[in-house]
């Protein structure tokens, strides 16, 4: 998956230095208890987006299947 984001941002070709040096970083600006944090709610909006995301791939799939039962 992060292969997929990087590949979507041009970030391919970012090396273990770079990703140390993005993370020093991190820790820096946002600080230590702080990550958790972020790091949760990212989780929590990429869950969210899943489960909608379903949610539309079924309702889409019923319309399909409704329009199948009317025409027949």
């Amino acid at each position: 998956m992060i292969l997929t984001i990087c590949n979507l941002l041009f970030l391919g070709n970012i090396g273990p230095t770079e990703w140390i040096i993005i993370a020093v970083l991190l820790v820096f600006m946002f600080g230590g208890k702080k990550i958790p944090e972020l790091a949760r709610g990212l989780g929590r909006g990429i869950r969210e987006f899943k489960d909608a995301s379903k949610e539309v791939k079924k309702e889409i799939q019923d319309g399909i299947k409704e329009d199948d039962t009317k025409n027949a």
